[in-house]
């Protein structure tokens, strides 16, 4: 299969990644996590786990996800804080009907939240 390639600052490398690959969530998507108690705002989207090889080994072993599924970038907060997640596409669900995110960076990406999620700046897209 050919593979598709991309450099990862939070990796330091270029990464490896199918040519094709099928995100479930689009910035701008309000998600929250599968197991702990966060939510989020999606920022970015990487095809495949492309951060450091520190950050991937502290994950437990026995909850480690694979490296080949999208991985989001996250506007977090939880109960105590507000802060950036970096999350697999199989711990993340659609959480829009919760309402919207109180992060502090949020209107630096963000014009506003509508019909649950959060449009981007028009000087930030394409």
């Amino acid at each position: 299969m050919d593979r598709a390639s991309f450099f990862s600052p939070q990796a330091g490398r270029d990464i490896l990644a199918p040519p094709v690959s099928s995100a479930r969530f689009s910035i701008g998507d309000v998600v929250r996590h599968r197991t702990f108690e966060f939510r989020g705002v999606v920022v970015d989207v990487d095809p495949v786990y492309a951060n450091s090889e520190e950050w991937y080994e502290s994950i437990p072993e026995d909850i480690r996800p694979t490296r080949d599924q999208p991985f989001y970038h996250l506007l977090a907060e939880n109960d105590e804080s507000s802060y950036v997640a970096y999350v697999s596409q199989q711990n993340l669900l659609a959480d829009a009907e919760a309402g919207p995110i109180d992060h502090p960076s949020l209107d630096e990406m963000f014009e506003g939240y509508r019909n649950g999620r959060y449009r981007l700046r028009r000087s930030l897209s394409h």
